[in-house]
């Protein structure tokens, strides 16, 4: 080989030399990286209900095969009961556990809570509304429990650590993660008593999935969460009373009535269509309004919006005002509030939580528009 071709190898050489000394230092400074730290908070339900007792949260932080690969796990048993055993106190409790976790470790990338997936979308929104970090709070159950034949809560487990892990999961709200989809818990509902992929956001669609390789986020939420939240429940010490009456022919007021003589501050009215309630149950209604108790109107359909009414500037006249109402339905309307697009049960964990810091009813109907 002659000189001249000798020359360029050597200096390729010497580059490839100098790139891999450059390259070393960052290969390692990754390896020394640590990785994500994610607490994880067990409340019970179908994932750790096995036949002759309970997993605990040591045993199904165990259960995730290759979770030391994603995260760096602690954990802590809340509670260990069915979902709809979860009482509104405990909710309260959760909630204000998972804000002081937050508070006490700023390392902290993010909280896995498990619940069973029966109420887990009431559970799971009512931390949306009052987890007030900007780190995520994922939400993971399971429909099969471990001693059945294809249980998947192992899996569901680790695929809300690696999201919980997951920068890009930041300032999204609460998830949902069963199934390898991520929902937001704001718009995610229980579709199906008993498959799979129950889970699901109707026409809004999930905001990601967890694949093999990473998580990949394809949408975003909009209406206010997180740090823009503006319920603080850290001297909350009781939720008020919310009950959910559904619209149907020939139901009678009775309901109304006795949900208000027992305590309710507030009614959701699961109407049909886009807002038709029964004739039969007005009496009942006006009996509410009467008592000062809110009823928020909601679709009984499972999708769809029920827009608040347009309201007339006063001294404006015109046919259709409120001045042309009789006074009893005039005083019905000014404690309806329309719950826009949440379903019946999302609507009244918005309505709990509004109250704990607002009578009014405009400033309730705000609430409702923006979250």
């Amino acid at each position: 080989m002659t000189a001249t071709r000798v020359r360029p190898v050597l200096v390729a050489a010497a580059l490839l030399c100098l790139l891999a000394g450059l390259l070393q230092p960052l290969a390692a400074q990754r390896a020394q990286a640590p990785l994500p730290k994610v607490h994880f908070v067990a409340t019970g339900g179908t994932i750790s209900n096995k036949e002759g007792g309970r997993l605990t949260a040591e045993e199904l932080s165990k259960s995730m095969p290759g979770v030391e690969r994603y995260a760096r796990l602690t954990h802590e048993q809340f509670t260990n009961v069915a979902s709809s055993e979860l009482t509104l106190s405990q909710w309260l409790a959760l909630s204000k556990r998972v804000n002081e976790v937050f508070a006490s470790d700023k390392a902290l990338a993010g909280i896995v809570v498990t619940s069973g997936t029966d109420t887990l979308e009431e559970t799971a929104f009512f931390l949306h509304l009052t987890v007030r970090d900007p780190r995520p709070v994922v939400v993971v159950g399971s429909m099969r429990n471990p001693s059945t034949v294809g249980y998947e809560g192992a899996a569901n487990l680790l695929e809300g650590v690696r999201v919980a892990a997951d920068p890009a999961s930041r300032n999204k709200g609460a998830l949902v993660v069963l199934n390898d989809e991520i929902n937001s818990a704001r718009n995610v509902t229980k579709s199906d008593a008993l498959r799979l992929q129950t889970f699901r956001s109707r026409d809004y669609g999930q905001l990601g999935v967890v694949d093999r390789d990473r998580v990949v986020y394809f949408n975003q939420i909009v209406q206010r969460h997180n740090e823009q939240i503006e319920f603080d429940i850290s001297k909350v010490t009781e939720l008020p009373r919310v009950d959910v009456i559904m619209v149907y022919q020939g139901a009678s007021g009775d309901l109304i009535k006795a949900a208000v003589d027992n305590g309710a501050k507030g009614i959701v009215f699961a109407v049909a269509g886009a807002g038709a309630t029964s004739g039969t149950q007005n009496e009942g209604l006006a009996y509410a309004a009467s008592k000062g108790v809110f009823i928020v109107t909601s679709t009984r359909t499972g999708s769809g919006r029920i827009a608040p009414p347009q309201q007339r500037p006063e001294g404006s006249g015109g046919g259709g005002g409120n001045s042309q109402m009789p006074p009893e339905q005039q005083r019905r309307r000014q404690f309806t509030i329309a719950g826009e697009d949440h379903t019946p049960i999302k609507a009244r964990v918005v309505l709990m939580v509004a109250l704990t810091k607002t009578t009014n009813r405009n400033e309730l109907q705000r609430i409702f528009s923006e979250y």
